[in-house]
């Protein structure tokens, strides 16, 4: 099976704030998880992807780039959006079915707007996807706090099917390149 360790705006500022926006929720954990599942791609010889948010530092600098503390395998790709979806103007579904890819592991930020986005897309363009329950992370909305936006995102991703497809969550410990999908079938 043709898989991929997808990483979303795991990006310096993103990550770690700015004058106007706090880090991310559990940010230490966060890297740490993302640098524990690219050693096990690593090791199972899985391609992994960075996709970074051009207006996370308007596009340039420090802040624009991947965040200094995630080992970036080399030969990693690393597409660009200007939208919230991953999958919208990148270039990046066309990349992943010349690859015959069938599953992404998913990570990063932001919980509710780019992975969710990112896993519902996935799902409707023929990919199982497993979110990492600990590899994504967001801020405080007004509404909740960041902790209660993950968990609920957990909860309502676990299981989302788009017929064909569909996401599980799992834990970074997990063996998560052993895709479980077909149980669930």
């Amino acid at each position: 099976m043709n898989q991929v360790l997808l990483i979303i705006d795991a990006q310096h500022e993103l990550i770690d704030g700015n004058q106007k926006e706090h880090a991310v929720y559990n940010k230490e954990s966060l890297i740490q998880n993302i640098n524990l599942v690219i050693d096990k791609a690593r090791n199972s010889s899985i391609p992994v992807i960075f996709v970074r948010d051009l207006d996370v530092a308007e596009g340039q600098g420090k802040g624009f780039e991947i965040h200094d503390g995630i080992l970036v395998p080399d030969h990693s790709k690393v597409f660009d959006k200007a939208a919230t979806n991953a999958f919208h103007g990148t270039g990046l579904l066309e990349y992943l079915k010349t690859k015959e890819i069938e599953h992404i592991v998913m990570m990063g930020c932001k919980t509710q707007h780019c992975i969710d986005s990112a896993v519902r897309t996935a799902t409707i363009q023929g990919f199982d996807v497993t979110l990492v329950e600990d590899g994504h992370s967001t801020t405080d909305s007004e509404q909740l706090r960041a902790e209660q936006i993950i968990t609920h995102h957990n909860a309502t991703l676990h299981g989302h099917y788009n017929v064909e497809h569909f996401s599980l969550v799992r834990s970074a410990e997990e063996d998560l390149f052993q895709p479980t999908h077909d149980s669930y079938r």
